[in-house]
């Protein structure tokens, strides 16, 4: 089967850093869907592994990247019992295995969720990992009930991202909270009005007395998705006494927590694939919420957060959405589909 791959952490300018390769067809394991990958997205943990950080790397000599995909069922493993082949699914993966940069991936069935129907392939590609990472961080980290009756307001720093993209459409519409997401262009003023943002602000200016000047008691939540250690005290400055912040990123430089004492404020941490490793108690919830989202996306409640097609997979366009991805100006959610 056809894959990109790499052998070594390489910048992205090099004819090295991805490769196109052809490798055996895997088997599935007793849990295991062997689907075979109609369209992915790119997302900057996979420009993280290949570069040689971020959480983990998927084993084997020739690497296969990529936590996001949407495809169909070729496969079943002899235990599995929740999909059947020709089922079209789409899930995020794991990273402890090898990726969606291939024409097949074996995926655990406990982490799949069915493809939204009114969605292609690309559009809905887009969706898995950031939707799982924002759902998590509202309903599981900040356990912010699913009811337009919660009233307050959000803070999205980074809001035209991937994970800000869909964390701003499902803070929007399953918790009542007021969204105020963070920006820097024009472009991305517009993407996040589009994606439902109430307010939007600059995060190159001063964010406390921005997001003062829209709720004067401040934010009662943050979603910090970009740059932290940058906004740190700007975000303090912005919330609302016990208040709450979620964090993804790996911190460039330490912070003062202790900044955080005198507003009672907390600090949570999500990482998304925490629950993809068999042994998590959870593992089950992904495909859960995988699949109600699939129904909020066919009611119309939310929709793709997919900005760019790039065309097909393999190591040139993908090369290009690596590159696009580390310059730090995307907007959005780039995808590729069919080899």
């Amino acid at each position: 089967m056809k894959a990109v791959s790499f052998r070594q952490q390489l910048p992205i300018e090099n004819s090295e850093s991805l490769i196109d390769v052809v490798i055996d067809k895997p088997k599935p394991g007793p849990r295991d869907l062997l689907v075979q990958v109609q369209a992915i997205s790119v997302n900057p943990v996979d420009t993280k592994i290949r570069k040689g950080s971020g959480p983990g790397q998927p084993t084997g000599e020739l690497k296969i990247l990529g936590w996001d995909a949407a495809g169909i069922v070729a496969e079943v493993g002899s235990e599995a019992t929740l999909f059947g082949p020709g089922d079209e699914v789409y899930y995020a993966g794991s990273v402890d295995r090898p990726g969606s940069y291939a024409e097949f991936q074996l995926v655990d069935e406990r982490i799949v969720g069915k493809k939204p129907t009114s969605l292609n392939f690309a559009d809905a590609a887009a969706l898995p990992l950031a939707t799982i990472t924002a759902w998590e961080m509202l309903f599981d980290r900040l356990s912010l009930p699913s009811s337009p009756a919660i009233g307050g307001t959000i803070l999205i720093i980074g809001g035209a991202g991937g994970v800000g993209s869909i964390a701003t459409q499902l803070a929007k519409k399953l918790t009542g909270l007021k969204v105020i997401a963070t920006d820097s262009r024009s472009e991305t003023v517009d993407w996040c009005r589009k994606m439902g943002a109430d307010y939007t602000i600059d995060h190159r200016q001063p964010l406390g007395a921005q997001v003062k000047k829209i709720v004067p008691e401040g934010a009662n939540y943050v979603l910090a998705l970009t740059k932290t250690e940058d906004h740190f005290e700007e975000i303090i400055e912005a919330m609302a006494p016990e208040g709450a912040m979620v964090l993804i990123e790996n911190l460039a430089r330490p912070m003062d927590i202790n900044k955080m004492k005198p507003k009672s404020l907390s600090l949570h941490w999500e990482f998304m694939f925490g629950r993809t490793r068999p042994q998590s108690p959870k593992i089950n919830e992904q495909g859960r919420l995988l699949n109600r989202v699939a129904e909020l996306v066919d009611e119309g409640q939310i929709r793709t957060t997919a900005f760019i097609n790039l065309g097909p997979i393999n190591a040139a366009t993908l090369k290009r959405a690596h590159g696009m991805v580390e310059s730090g100006r995307t907007v959005g959610k780039i995808v590729l589909s069919g080899f």
